[in-house]
């Protein structure tokens, strides 16, 4: 059986990787969403295990001493990181994985995992992602002022990775990471075969 392939998220702050995701994950069934851990507190709606495992500073500060993670970042004052285990033991099954993950944790996984695919999504404009990151409504002033010189920061990360998708509306942008999945997944140098053949030149 193949190894699953696993797919890195990433995009600056506000420009809508949960959404995104989501949508993903509707329309390709086989994909299977990595639960992050967090030390930040859940948002209203968020449910324990589904978009988080939620947990305190000094727990992740002792899962990060014991090696834990296979990448962790410190992104506004939250610790945010993927478990190692859970990550190795669904790939060896066959199971197709997506991070969603900022930029500061992908360049941890591409050091580690070298044939895990990189996506970076983008707004269409600056402007956009500006309106977007302050009409949240779910943050005060000085968070607000954060997250933007944080997406500043991050978009110029965007060559680091192996595509670039514009998030001009969340199908067209998830359709177009759906191509993706299914062009890497028909790699020869996955394993692809042809059926019935053995491979042998």
């Amino acid at each position: 059986m193949a190894e699953g392939i696993l797919l890195i998220l990433s995009g600056p702050s506000g420009v809508g990787k949960g959404t995104v995701c989501r949508y993903l994950l509707t329309i390709k069934e086989a994909l299977k969403l990595s639960v992050s851990t967090t030390t930040r507190p859940p948002r209203t709606g968020e449910v324990e295990g589904k978009e988080y495992n939620f947990t305190t500073t000094s727990h992740f500060k002792d899962m990060i001493k014991q090696d834990s993670f296979l990448e962790w970042a410190i992104v506004h004052d939250y610790y945010y990181g993927t478990r190692r285990e859970k990550v190795r033991e669904l790939l060896l099954t066959g199971q197709d994985l997506i991070l969603e993950i900022d930029v500061q944790g992908a360049k941890q996984i591409k050091e580690k995992v070298s044939d895990a695919v990189s996506i970076f999504l983008v707004p269409p404009s600056r402007e956009i992602l500006e309106q977007r990151i302050i009409g949240r409504g779910t943050e005060d002033s000085e968070r607000i002022r954060q997250r933007l010189e944080t997406a500043r920061r991050e978009m110029d990360a965007y060559y680091l990775y192996d595509y670039l998708v514009i998030n001009d509306t969340v199908e067209a942008a998830a359709g177009l990471i759906g191509s993706i999945i299914d062009a890497e997944k028909s790699k020869v140098s996955r394993g692809v075969r042809p059926p019935g053949w053995g491979g042998e030149n």
